[in-house]
């Protein structure tokens, strides 16, 4: 369940949290931080100030969306969000569901995370093992390559 309401709700709420760390202080407040500068300086100051701000919000953004992707944010709280929904549709649903159910359900997500990494790390093995016999083939070839040379250099 990509982009749920979950997952917007958190990232909205994270970018306003950002907003509110990250906020510039007026210009005056500013130029009042630098009594000895011009006022020329003051302006390049501010400027800059502005920018780095500016890319300071998206760097912090653009990081936290890639975190979200690398966690799997929304496929948990797609989880969380169809749990969410059936006990919203289920008026027993508080006398069937306990903590060892969303322990368990929890649980099995994890093994399945951690059986999909297994297999990618299985087949990163086997492909630096196969690396690793090209590479000791090549070295075959090239010390028997220079036997032959040894052996025709004996010769001549």
């Amino acid at each position: 369940m990509a982009n749920g309401h979950g997952e917007s709700d958190l990232k909205r709420s994270f970018k306003l949290g950002l907003h509110g760390l990250l906020t510039t202080c007026s210009k005056e407040e500013f130029c009042k931080a630098f009594p000895g500068f011009t006022n020329a300086e003051k302006e390049r100051l501010h400027h800059l100030y502005i920018q780095v701000i500016v890319s300071l919000h998206q760097n912090i953004e653009d990081e936290f969306e890639a975190l979200c992707e690398e966690t799997k944010v929304d496929d948990i709280l797609g989880s969380i969000e169809e749990l969410v929904e059936e006990q919203t549709l289920d008026p027993l649903y508080l006398d069937k569901t306990n903590l060892n159910t969303v322990a368990q359900a929890l649980s099995t997500l994890k093994k399945n995370e951690i059986r999909n990494l297994t297999t990618m790390l299985e087949k990163s093995e086997a492909h630096n093992n196969l690396l690793r016999s090209r590479v000791e083939l090549l070295q075959k070839e090239i010390h028997n390559s220079s036997d032959a040379s040894n052996a025709v250099d004996k010769v001549s």
